[in-house]
């Protein structure tokens, strides 16, 4: 058996980023496996640590060996591939490896555990074979010592004794039969709970049971004497319930007290005791069961390829490029019913929240209790239980946003991430991972298929399925060109807001749009109305001085929020009252500019009179079960307008939605980001599909001040061939991805000219270095040509939080590690500047450069 172990330390530092190897204790021979959880010694304290290897011999030498000193789970929370993932990670992602194991576990496992083992009895023995799905006939029930060996009775009379024994207790005092203890959990004599300390505990509930046989127990109770009237009630209750009955539901049924119930338990009739559950976050929902539908020829056609990969065990890529409403989601379906089919599991991404209750309905309804939902909105309890469904194999298929790509399913047949385009499947705190590559490296892993759907993807991958120049990713494209429904795509008009002005309308609300807006009201139908900001305005201003309210730690405007009567930075979060007179030169012709989502829901109180408006954005929805809660109240036509962010722009279908509007299209479209023009005709396009999706035609109104704009003209013609075409040529002369990768670096510090002269230092080393082709392995076959620096340059926001920040830009063509590249000059300019306060953040791929 192996004797060290190799562990990964929980500290995320440049010193600490590698194993350390650790003596394997007697007591942990035959339970510590890669995956594994451990406490160990480190310095002075006891560190959390994963087991990433094993090995018989270790290069450092005996002496300074220390052994580990407590196994956290008896079940590793990490299988090996998952372990072998975050290696790559590391690599990939220029992160620590400590922080790429940590993101994949819930909260609950980020701290110390405690476990304690007892003997179980027959009931939950039984109860738990069903919930395998095993035969209980053929399950072996230990009813007494004789049916153990010597040994095995030894260790259940010591629990037994003490009803429950810390593991830590359990394992010292049985130190070399560890192989019986195991075998013992393995075949249910012994269960294990565990108390995870300052996180979340397992859920139990106290529930009654008979412990006598029930027609004894029908003997019994004829016999009871009269005056014990309320025993007789509950124990008659209990014997024509059957089965475990929670406490709680015995009380408020008969309205009797515990004490009355605990002295049946007294006598021997009935057994009480603390049974584990589940957290389940739809309890309280009744999911009505759905069939498949009948497909299109487009989407059969799309079935057929992914199916034909499915069935012949053959990993591979797919990119669904269908337009919305083209049924992509039934295609989804099915697919993942072919997998569950063939014993294997699937994980299905989602992009946003807000996206998770439709999804999770339609889920729901088709596999029922299969499925386990995976999302920040839930609570740590919740989300610790559903991970554990997953692990426990009573979950098939995984729904969540981007870290449910980590859930730790065994045998993996399919990944699907919906809306692939999405910038939100980019982590912008390390580990800064795209959960696409995670889930193509996932599908090597396992075997598996990868699916990519969208209305608009993104140009990365719908270049690299057209031009298949890519090594590791080269998805095969699937095309739906018609909706499932047979509805026509909406009829987008362009309002020139320049003509509004001139024509006199300082409204934002265009003439056409305030007309439709009105007709859709006197018909009953539906409206959604986007703007891509929150609060109620963009910015205050003093109209006598010129002076503008900004944050003091960031160099950006607060926005005024009205409801809270405040000025909030959406960055750092500070907020300050909004001023009623001006702070520089007393004026009180404070203004606001600026439309943000506040301000448009009480200008449609103005206009439409009456109008019920159901408002999602970042301020409305922070509570937990809101997102569900305003869709539903729209879907139930409790409002007539649904006005949000982004998150209204994609993913939701409501039949009755006749017309969207949008009030600002190109709010985004000036930014400094190569991406902008595609981000702006991605969100139009994913808005426009929220109207007509079904019986009735549906109409899309987009106001902007560039009706000129090429994405803002392809969006509105459903023409997104045409837009890849002209975006392309501009990425190809620049050179912008799908042409290069890039590697985002940016440097923070509290002192601007230290600051400077580091990014500039940088900056140099990476051109010294892209000349000495050797050092990077794989770049000798390229030329120094192939490896481009921008900058260094002020971030276009240079402060937050109080700090300053400069970037730099690296490009480049080929297979280069210019993630080692940048970590190993990072690591070089912090050794000789020796500044705690420097930070230096790598993002590669990066979705979001600001």
């Amino acid at each position: 058996m192996s004797r060290i172990a190799q562990v990964i330390v929980d500290v995320p530092s440049r010193g600490t980023d590698r194993p350390f190897d650790y003596i394997i204790p007697e007591s942990m021979q035959g339970w510590l496996e890669i995956g594994s959880r451990v406490g160990v010694p480190f310095g002075p304290r006891t560190l959390q640590g994963f087991v990433v290897g094993l090995s018989m011999e270790s290069d450092t030498p005996a002496v300074k060996l220390k052994p580990i000193k407590e196994l956290l789970d008896l079940t590793p929370p990490l299988s090996e591939d998952l372990v072998e993932l975050s290696e790559w990670m590391s690599a990939r992602y220029a992160c620590h490896r400590i922080t790429a194991l940590q993101v994949m576990l819930p909260a609950a496992l980020k701290g110390k555990a405690e476990r304690y083992i007892r003997v179980t009895d027959r009931s939950e023995w039984a109860e738990r074979g069903s919930n395998l799905q095993r035969d209980p006939d053929e399950l072996v029930l230990f009813e007494s010592a004789d049916e153990l060996t010597d040994m095995e009775a030894q260790i259940v009379a010591h629990i037994q004794k003490q009803q429950e024994v810390r593991m830590e207790h359990l394992t010292r005092k049985f130190a070399s039969h560890a192989d019986v203890i195991k075998q013992l959990l393995q075949r249910g004599v012994l269960s294990e709970s565990r108390s995870i300390r300052d996180k979340v505990q397992k859920k139990t509930i106290r529930t009654v049971s008979l412990h006598l046989p029930e027609d004894e127990i029908r003997t019994i109770i004829e016999e009871f004497p009269a005056k014990a009237r309320r025993q007789k009630e509950v124990l008659t209750f209990i014997a024509d319930t059957g089965g475990e009955i929670p406490l709680k539901d015995i009380m408020t049924v008969l309205g009797v007290t515990a004490g009355t119930v605990k002295s049946l338990a007294d006598k021997g009739y009935i057994v009480i005791r603390d049974m584990e559950v589940f957290r389940d976050p739809y309890k309280n929902h009744s999911f009505a069961p759905s069939q498949p539908f009948v497909l299109t020829d487009e989407q059969q056609m799309v079935y057929n390829a992914i199916v034909q990969r499915l069935d012949t065990r053959t990993e591979g890529e797919f990119l669904v490029h269908g337009i919305t409403g083209s049924g992509k989601t039934e295609v989804y379906l099915q697919s993942i019913q072919r997998v569950i089919e063939q014993d294997r599991q699937a994980i299905m991404l989602v992009p946003e929240i807000a996206l998770t209750p439709q999804m999770v309905e339609r889920f729901k309804s088709r596999f029922g209790d299969h499925v386990a939902v995976m999302h920040s909105r839930l609570s740590s309890g919740e989300r610790y239980d559903e991970w554990r469904k997953i692990r426990e194999g009573q979950a098939l298929v995984a729904i969540g946003a981007r870290s449910a790509i980590f859930a730790p399913f065994a045998n993996l047949g399919l990944i699907i991430m919906d809306e692939e385009h999405e910038t939100s499947y980019k982590q912008e705190e390390s580990p800064k991972y795209h959960a696409r590559d995670v889930a193509v490296h996932r599908a090597h892993q396992h075997g598996a298929v990868v699916i990519l759907g969208s209305a608009t993807p993104s140009l990365e991958s719908y270049h690299a399925a057209r031009s298949q120049s890519s090594d590791e990713f080269n998805p095969a494209l699937l095309e739906i060109h018609g909706r499932a429904l047979g509805s026509e795509l909406p009829e987008v008009h362009i309002v020139d807001m320049r003509e509004e002005l001139k024509e006199g309308n300082r409204s934002m609300f265009s003439r056409p749009l305030h007309q439709a807006i009105e007709d859709r009201l006197e018909k009953k139908q539906q409206i959604v109305l986007l703007l891509n900001r929150r609060g109620h305005s963009t910015f205050v201003m003093c109209r006598t001085c010129g002076y503008v309210a900004e944050c003091p730690n960031c160099d950006i405007s607060l926005t005024f929020h009205q409801r809270s009567n405040n000025l909030r930075c959406h960055y750092c979060g500070h907020a300050q009252p909004a001023p009623e007179i001006c702070p520089e030169c007393g004026s009180e012709h404070i203004r606001y500019f600026g439309t943000g989502t506040q301000r448009v829901e009480e200008e449609l109180a103005k206009l439409f009179p009456g109008i019920r408006v159901v408002r999602m954005d970042v301020d409305t929805t922070t509570q937990k079960g809101s997102h569900e809660k305003l869709l539903n109240q729209f879907r139930d036509k409790q409002a007539d307008l649904l006005l949000g962010t982004q998150m209204v722009a994609k993913g939701l279908d409501f039949p009755d939605v006749t017309l969207v509007g949008v009030i600002a299209a190109d709010s985004a479209l000036h930014l400094p980001d190569f991406r902008a023009a595609e981000k702006t005709f991605q969100l139009l396009t994913q808005v426009a599909g929220r109207a007509g999706r079904h019986h009735l035609p549906g109409e899309v109104i987009v106001q902007t001040y560039n009706p000129d704009h090429y994405s803002v003209v392809h969006a509105s013609r459903h023409d997104y061939a045409s837009f890849v075409r002209e975006e392309l040529k501009h990425r190809q002369v620049l050179s912008y991805p799908p042409y290069c990768r890039l590697a985002l670096i940016t440097f923070s510090h509290e002192k601007l000219p230290l600051l400077v002269r580091i990014a500039e230092n940088y900056v140099q080393m990476v051109k010294d270095h892209s000349h000495k082709l050797g050092w990077l392995g794989s770049l000798e076959r390229f030329s120094a040509e192939a490896l481009d620096v921008l900058g260094p340059v002020a971030s276009p926001i240079p402060r937050l939080k109080n700090r300053y920040r400069f970037q730099c830009m690296i490009k480049w063509r080929g297979d280069m590690d210019v993630a080692r590249l940048a970590e190993h000059i990072s690591e070089q300019l912090q050794d000789s500047v020796r500044d705690k306060d420097l930070q230096i953040s790598i993002d590669v791929d990066p979705q979001v450069l600001m």
